[in-house]
């Protein structure tokens, strides 16, 4: 009976030490959170793709627990202010930091 109640403690010990680890914190993201960063990337730049008046080539997009980094080099400033509008229009952007730059 001892054994057993080793194993068990054991097994539960282990198993809060696996779950501790895909936790997020304050620098590091949890599985889920990269996942729906990684969406809300791949949503950005569509939407910025599919806007004729913004070179997409022109803009990065990374994204850290919903806020959305623009950072490149456009030709004007509505241009940067189209880029932001879109953004904070994609579902899940929590906010936007711009760092883009014109040339």
């Amino acid at each position: 009976m001892k054994i057993a109640h080793r194993i068990a403690t054991l097994l539960f010990a282990a198993s809060l030490v696996v779950i501790a680890g895909c936790a997020s914190t304050a620098k590091h993201e949890g599985t889920g959170e990269y996942v729906d960063d990684a969406v809300i990337t791949t949503k950005v730049k569509a939407e910025i793709f599919n806007e004729s008046t913004l070179k997409s080539s022109e803009i990065n997009v990374e994204t850290f627990k919903g806020v959305v980094q623009l950072s490149g080099f456009v030709s004007s400033t509505a241009n940067i202010d189209k880029a932001i509008t879109i953004t904070r229009s994609v579902k899940g952007v929590v906010s936007v930091k711009n760092d883009m730059r014109l040339k």
